[in-house]
């Protein structure tokens, strides 16, 4: 696997955050996209995510995953994604949502 590395500097500029999912609902007309309401504390954003052929929507509420939330925002199928969800892209398997082991408040920065 080739690897482009970055500078500190470059990565410290990506705003990684913990959010809890309040609500989480299919993309009419995508089998790939959930529409995802997510609390970063002081608001709530929304996130589309490729993530439905493996997620049901009722699995996901109530979850907290690490969040991109400086990301440019993204229209998608008529949605507009403020952020990203990360997860594992590991072949032939269900991505893995990037979670948190001990709890924590929605917002929190992931350093």
């Amino acid at each position: 696997m080739s690897q482009t590395e970055v500078s500190f500097e470059e990565f410290s500029r990506i705003d990684l955050r913990v959010g809890r999912v309040k609500k989480a609902e299919r993309i009419p007309g995508s089998r790939k996209l959930l529409r995802l309401i997510v609390d970063l504390g002081t608001e709530e954003r929304q996130v589309v995510a490729g993530i439905a052929e493996w997620y049901a929507p009722e699995e996901l509420e109530g979850r907290y995953v690490v969040v991109v939330a400086n990301l440019k925002p993204k229209k998608l199928m008529g949605y507009v994604s403020q952020g990203m969800i990360l997860a594992t892209c590991g072949e032939n398997r269900k991505p893995a949502l990037i979670t948190v082991s001990e709890p924590v408040e929605p917002g929190e920065k992931v350093c």
